[in-house]
């Protein structure tokens, strides 16, 4: 665990809802029991018998949204109403049911890691192995009981599912930082998304978004000791990049862009005027996940001035 983690406190809420008056984190109680982070870990586990790449999703989904309200200290009304559109739509599914209680796998996050590794370079749908990746390995360090044989086995095959994607050559000028740097790579992988956001107009920001979460991932591997694992998808990331920076090509479907909003995914309104329908399969948690993560290890005004001014665009 690096300086960011959190500390599990005393649970005050009953049926995953926080107690009238409660407060979402502090001295005051924190999210139950780490409820979230368990439905996420059963979806990304059994996500492979259902639809992999859209289940495998939601399962990351259900992870980034705990760890969003709780690095951020989201308040009681934000967070409740996160918890209610899961308790709508993907908690009461099969995909995220409980799995047989068995001995715990010590080694879970190495046959994550190796799991990974084994790409070697190949830049496979968009960064999702190494997004799903990472997530499994926070789930199973936060609750080190999940990691059953089953799981393990499950997200393991998640990994693997993943195909190739527009997996050219980098161009050679795509040099980011080590991901171990947190500060730099950081802004480095804010900056790339900034551009694309401008690049990507009039075609959706699954390309900025994704440059988000991709690298989110490698750098949060890395900080957390697991840098060798991150490190062997740096060829895959720069081939991203490089997709990224060509902008949009003949074949990429457009796609209507967001209409302009002050609110922000911090910011309980946001929350409360969505919608009960309307997860999608998850980017709306993943997103603001690895941006609000990006921008605290960032620390940079400017860069974070310049990113607000049209995150609207993203979120």
């Amino acid at each position: 665990m690096n300086r960011r983690e959190f500390t599990i406190g005393s649970a005050v809420t009953i049926g995953g809802l926080l107690l009238p008056g409660a407060g979402a984190y502090g001295d005051e109680g924190v999210l139950d029991k780490n409820r979230l982070v368990r439905l996420g870990i059963n979806a990304l586990a059994r996500s492979p018998e259902m639809n992999y790449f859209s289940d495998g999703h939601r399962g990351a989904a259900l992870i980034s949204a705990h760890l969003m309200c709780v690095n951020n200290k989201f308040d009681e009304a934000a967070t409740t109403r996160i918890i209610e559109l899961f308790d709508l739509n993907w908690a009461p599914t099969k995909l995220c049911q409980p799995f047989p209680e068995n001995d715990r796998v010590e080694d879970a996050a190495e046959q994550m890691g190796k799991a990974l590794a084994e790409g070697g370079g190949v830049l496979r749908q968009v960064g999702h192995d190494a997004i799903f990746a990472m997530h499994a390995i926070k789930a199973f360090r936060l609750l080190p009981e999940t990691a059953t044989p089953e799981r393990v086995e499950g997200v393991c095959r998640l990994i693997r599912a993943f195909t190739p994607w527009r997996d050219e050559e980098p161009d050679a000028d795509v040099d980011p930082p080590p991901f171990s740097d947190e500060v730099a790579a950081s802004r480095y992988i804010l900056k790339e998304a900034s551009d694309s956001i401008d690049r990507f107009v009039g075609f959706g920001q699954g390309f900025a978004g994704h440059m988000l979460t991709f690298g989110q991932s490698l750098v949060e591997l890395a900080t957390m000791g697991d840098e060798e694992w991150a490190e062997s998808c740096r060829t895959a990331f720069r081939k991203y990049v490089t997709v990224t920076r060509k902008g949009p090509q003949p074949d990429d479907r457009k796609i209507m862009d967001h209409k302009f909003s002050k609110l922000r995914p911090n910011e309980a309104e946001y929350w409360q005027k969505r919608g009960a329908k309307t997860l999608g399969i998850g980017h709306v948690f993943k997103y603001p996940y690895a941006y609000y993560d990006l921008i605290a290890r960032a620390n940079d005004p400017a860069i974070h001035a310049e990113f607000e001014s049209k995150a609207w665009q993203l979120f």
